[in-house]
């Protein structure tokens, strides 16, 4: 399986709280949730849920998947939504190590040696594989060298505080711009193909 990310994030790399703050949030003293609320015009919109359509199966990290639960997964209006449509049928992977029993239909939780079952899940099947949002997941797969692909969905704002994708020390990735597209608004969505170490100057 091919395995893509789709992250929504700011100008200055800020991933959390994308759609609004949750208790957790706030209680760590972030308020700026909701930052990516509205944001982009329909073609973005047609796009983000095709992206989902175009899914075989999905990977979560347990916060992301949660946030999706109680928002897809339970609101009948939205489970008729094709985003919905697309997330209530299809197969859901969730790596956690305190999920036992998951609640979603079509959940498999990938606990224990999480690089050997996404390894052997990448083998066994074609198809792609979405991770949406999970920037901690999403960053424990880079350094693993599991992404074939990321596409970046950038919102024109600088949010000023927040947990950012890439951390401040991590590994050094070349990516190769393979799409990029702009709407109305000022949303900007690049696709990138992990290409290796960079090559880095000498003076």
């Amino acid at each position: 399986m091919k395995l893509t990310t789709i992250t929504q994030i700011s100008l200055d790399g800020v991933t959390q709280g994308n759609g609004g703050s949750t208790a957790d949030d706030l209680e760590h003293g972030f308020e700026r949730g909701g930052w990516a609320r509205g944001a982009g015009d329909d073609a973005t919109r047609d796009h983000i849920a095709a992206t989902f359509q175009r899914a075989d199966a999905f990977l979560f990290g347990r916060r992301t998947y949660e946030i999706l639960l109680d928002f897809w997964g339970t609101m009948e209006d939205l489970k008729r939504h094709p985003i919905g449509v697309a997330l209530n049928t299809k197969p859901k992977y969730v790596a956690s190590t305190t999920i036992s029993e998951p609640e979603w239909v079509n959940t498999t939780v990938l606990g224990g040696d999480l690089f050997a079952a996404l390894t052997q899940l990448k083998a066994s099947a074609g198809g792609e594989l979405q991770v949406h949002g999970s920037s901690r997941l999403v960053r424990w797969l880079l350094e693993h060298d599991l992404v074939d692909e990321m596409e970046l969905i950038t919102i024109p704002v600088v949010v000023g505080q927040g947990a950012r994708l890439f951390p401040d020390a991590g590994p050094d990735i070349a990516m190769e711009l393979t799409d990029m597209r702009s709407d109305s608004k000022g949303v900007l969505i690049q696709t990138y193909l992990p290409a290796g170490r960079p090559a880095y100057a000498s003076f």
